[in-house]
């Protein structure tokens, strides 16, 4: 659904030298892609392409930038009957840019590569303003992370609160909220859902009556769900576990199955990703366990980045030149590897014919190199 009272929010923002200068002149988006006809859209398949490297150029979560052009423009187009896609308050194009300084317009309407690129650099503007809130400790790759940044690309306006500030109801009307649903409808296939920000109404500030943008109050957040990181940027050798069960094991992409596999199955990303042609994932070459390989949609995958768990480490008082062992009651768990308590290791010794305090490290790493350490006190008195 297209907001025209936005697109002004976009242009105040960039007018203000948030970044300044073109896309690139050049881009090599085409040669990545395939050949682009002048005056046409490209296939499904291109458009997933330039959508996904234009973002991965700009270190932004892919799946992001889709679900950002899936709302502008649902049907990826650039053009219709071979005219440029303008939108009755002026967007352009596939990204809907609104007329804005510094940047060709002509070339906005008639090169997707540019209106595309020109799309992402705004979207990565508003990810360095520093009057919008951020996740404590997560980064770029974090696609919760850019809730705010997405809200931001639409316009800062009363319309586009997280809450109602009348009754603090989710606004699910809200730009970005409709962004992210897109997001987990199409990245994720409903299979994922992303981490919710608890948002309050004391948050923000804004007057509907007022043409002044929404004041973020707080702009630090720390999210109790598990954040997600982009499914783009795995590397060979990487260690990732299937999300849900019934996850399909394929000969190629979109092809034979070659086996269904459970949740949290382990895989090992073996090769690049290569594109669908009529879904926004990609296909990742991947090797299990017992070495079979086979291709997965990034759909059904995250990399493994939860900690082990160590219990029973806690502060202890013994008795002076009482036996002690330091493991005995400690175990420690994997949500992939299951029990890894024969993984621990212990720095640090605990003298029992000597009164005092000793500090003993735990330590365990899982297959995934996540690594927790636990420090415990005992006291010998």
């Amino acid at each position: 659904m297209k907001l025209p009272f936005f697109k002004a929010g976009i242009l105040t923002c960039l007018t203000i030298s948030l970044f300044a200068g073109n896309a690139s002149a050049t881009s090599d988006l085409s040669t990545k892609c395939g050949k682009i006809k002048p005056n046409a859209n490209p296939t499904f398949q291109q458009m997933n392409c330039l959508l996904t490297n234009a973002a991965v150029a700009a270190n932004i979560p892919p799946e992001v930038v889709k679900a950002v052009a899936t709302q502008e423009n649902g049907k990826w187009q650039q053009f219709v009957a071979g005219k440029p896609v303008i939108s009755r308050d002026g967007g352009i194009g596939l990204m809907q840019l609104t007329n804005q300084k510094g940047y060709d317009q002509d070339k906005l309407k008639n090169d997707i590569v540019y209106n595309i690129e020109t799309g992402v650099k705004v979207l990565n503007s508003m990810y360095s303003r520093k009057d919008l809130p951020k996740i404590k400790g997560a980064g770029r790759q974090v696609i919760e992370n850019w809730y705010f940044p997405v809200l931001a690309y639409n316009g800062t306006k009363p319309v586009n609160s997280p809450l109602y500030q009348k009754n603090g109801l989710r606004n699910k009307k809200a730009y970005q909220e409709q962004v992210f649903a897109k997001l987990e409808e199409h990245s994720y296939l409903k299979d994922t859902l992303l981490a919710k920000y608890p948002f309050k109404t004391t948050d923000f500030y804004y007057n509907r009556n007022l043409p002044d943008n929404i004041k973020f109050r707080r702009l630090v957040y720390t999210l109790t769900g598990q954040v997600h990181n982009s499914a783009y940027f795995f590397k060979v050798g990487n260690r990732v576990v299937t999300t849900s069960g019934g996850v399909k094991l394929r000969k190629a992409p979109g092809t034979t199955v070659l086996r269904t596999l459970p949740k949290n199955t382990t895989l090992f990303i073996n090769g690049k990703f290569k594109y669908d042609s009529t879904n926004q994932f990609v296909w990742y070459p991947v090797l299990t366990v017992d070495h079979k390989r086979g291709y997965v949609s990034s759909a059904y995958v995250i990399k493994d980045t939860v900690k082990p768990i160590i219990s029973g480490a806690k502060n202890k008082t013994i008795r002076y030149k009482s036996s002690f062992n330091p493991k005995k009651g400690i175990t420690a768990k994997d949500n992939v590897d299951g029990s890894l308590t024969s993984k621990i290791k212990v720095t640090g010794t605990v003298k029992t014919k000597k009164k005092g305090t000793y500090t003993l490290t735990y330590t365990v790493t899982d297959k995934s190199l996540n690594k927790t350490v636990v420090k415990r006190k005992i006291t010998v008195k």
